[in-house]
Order: structure tokens, then C-alpha cells, then sequence
């Protein structure tokens, strides 16, 4: 498929993560394969009001999975197009261009990776930690993941096991709850970068993902590279 041509889909099924969070299950006509670096976003074409709305959707399947594409998102308050989104149900379609975007992890990592995601920022994250880990890289894969209620926790089981299967894969949780089965770490992402990375050893050799809504991403951004990690091992997305 052409990233440049407008494609269509259909919306095979829908998963209800919790009231303002699904996924949809995209299914290409004659079963065609979308190839894509994980990491990136498609650009939806919606209808609303009489024009056409051009927003972007993270892909949250990885590109080794055989079956519909899945992307997912939040639904916003003032958000004509995740409105719209809501408003679909499983047979509608959705029209699209890409794959895009360089916020990506593409090949095995050259050193220990350090996921950031703040809430729905988990999204993209998930295919570039599972590229990582099926790399069979030695490097450390570590996932630092922020969300103020535990409800809204995504991915959760798939996330839990690859502790299990992986040696060298941790998952920290941080928000304002505590956990029966995980243990989480009270305050921001922004706190917790600065005490483990930046202050507690003298390391600069680590790549950082960061992910999410807002100013925080920034801060995390000029955090890191102010502390003397180099500019490419900082990469980051913001929305």
C-alpha cells in the first residue's frame, strides 16, 4: 500500500478499554498487509460537519501481526474526530493516508532503551518495546509508564508477562494509586527521570522514547539533553 494514496478500511471490530478509551481493528480490503515501522501514526480522513478532518492515530499492532490493525485512542472533550470515531461501529469505514512519522524504533537497540509513556502514550510505545525485545538484543529495555488512575492502565497483561518472558524487560508504574500486583512509584515522570537518570549516575549513554499529552514530553525532552544525553538518543512525541 502506497503512504501516499488514501486507502480504505474497514472497522473488522471494536475494544472498550474503559469509558474514553477504545481500540479499532482495521481490516484492508482482500486482506492486504500495511507495512509500517513501529512507532508510527496513520492519518484518518473524517467527515465532520461537512468537511473533511485530517488527525492522526497512532498504531498500537505490531507489524509481525497477521489480522486487522489496531489503533487507539482517547476520546477528547472538544475532539470533533475522536467524537466522530465514537460514533462508528464495527462494518463502517474509515479512509486514511500513511503510514508516517519518525517517531520509531526500526532496528534492534544499540543500547539500554528507556520507554516513557505518559497515559495513552503507552500506544505507539507497545510495538517499538516488542521490536525491541524480539531483537534479542542484551541491552536493558525498561518501560517507565504514567497515568493518574489505575483504570486507565492499558495493555496491562501483555505488558505484566513480558516481565516474565524477558529478562530484560522491566515495567515501573507511577501515578497517584497503589497496585495489589504491582508495585507503583508515587509522582511524575518528570520526578522520577530526574532522581534515577540524571542525578544518581553519571551515564549518558542510554536512549530515551517519550511519549504523551501535553508539556510534560518537552520538559522530559530538555531534561535529558540538558543533562548531557545526546540529542538522537532523546526521541520523543508530543500531542
Amino acid at each position: 500500500m502506497d503512504s501516499r494514496q488514501v486507502s480504505e478500511a474497514i472497522i473488522d471490530r471494536i475494544v472498550e478499554h474503559n469509558s474514553d478509551t477504545r481500540s479499532l481493528f482495521l481490516r484492508f480490503p482482500n486482506d492486504q498487509r500495511l507495512n509500517f515501522i513501529p512507532g508510527q501514526f496513520l492519518s484518518l480522513q473524517l467527515p465532520v460537519a461537512g468537511k473533511i478532518l485530517t488527525r492522526p492515530y497512532s498504531i498500537a499492532s505490531n507489524p509481525e501481526d497477521r489480522g486487522p490493525l489496531e489503533i487507539c485512542f482517547n476520546l477528547v472533550p472538544e475532539g470533533q474526530g475522536s467524537h466522530y470515531l465514537f460514533s462508528l461501529g464495527a462494518g463502517d469505514s474509515v479512509t486514511f493516508t500513511g503510514p508516517w512519522g519518525t517517531f520509531v524504533l526500526g532496528q534492534a537497540p544499540s543500547a539500554e532503551c528507556i520507554f516513557l509513556a505518559d497515559g495513552i502514550g503507552i500506544v505507539p510505545i507497545r510495538p517499538m518495546i516488542h521490536r525491541a525485545l524480539k531483537s534479542h538484543s542484551q541491552f536493558a529495555v525498561r518501560l517507565l509508564y504514567h497515568v493518574a488512575r489505575e483504570y486507565e492502565l492499558l495493555y496491562r497483561t501483555e505488558l505484566e508477562a513480558w516481565t516474565q518472558q524477558h529478562v530484560q524487560f522491566s515495567l515501573e508504574l507511577l501515578g497517584g494509586y497503589t497496585s495489589d500486583r504491582l508495585s507503583t512509584v508515587q509522582g511524575s515522570l518528570l520526578e522520577y527521570v530526574e532522581d534515577q537518570y540524571v542525578k544518581r549516575d553519571e551515564d549518558r549513554s542510554r536512549h530515551f522514547y517519550i511519549c504523551g499529552v501535553g508539556s510534560q514530553v518537552t520538559q522530559l525532552r530538555d531534561l535529558l539533553r540538558g543533562a548531557g544525553y545526546q540529542r538522537r538518543a532523546v526521541v520523543y512525541e508530543k500531542w
